[in-house]
């Protein structure tokens, strides 16, 4: 049930994000994008619901987002510090739970 539910998520942020990409003209000066964090991601799928309802939907995805980070670093045999923060930087918090 939760997969479905993260699915539809990202498909509804993909929905929101894509045309505004289409549309953007490159800048004279050549940067390099910063890629979306999962909480980001997390907060687009949230936007449009209120009250108890976003809160919990905020906190599965962030939940679930946590996971993937987790099952990367684990992917990626790192470990202590090293996997704790590849973690924080993958979910896109700077410390403790944000809400």
């Amino acid at each position: 049930m939760k997969l479905p539910l993260a699915a539809i998520a990202a498909s509804l942020v993909c929905l929101i994000v894509a045309p505004a990409f289409a549309q953007t003209t490159p800048a004279p000066t050549a940067t390099v994008p910063v890629p979306a964090t999962k909480r980001v991601t997390c907060l687009g799928a949230t936007q449009n619901l209120k009250g108890q309802d976003k809160r919990d939907q905020m906190q599965l995805c962030m939940a679930q987002a946590r996971l993937d980070c987790l099952k990367q670093a684990i992917d990626q045999k790192l470990v202590g510090e090293a996997r704790k923060s590849a973690i924080k930087t993958c979910v896109g918090t700077d410390g403790p739970e944000q809400e």
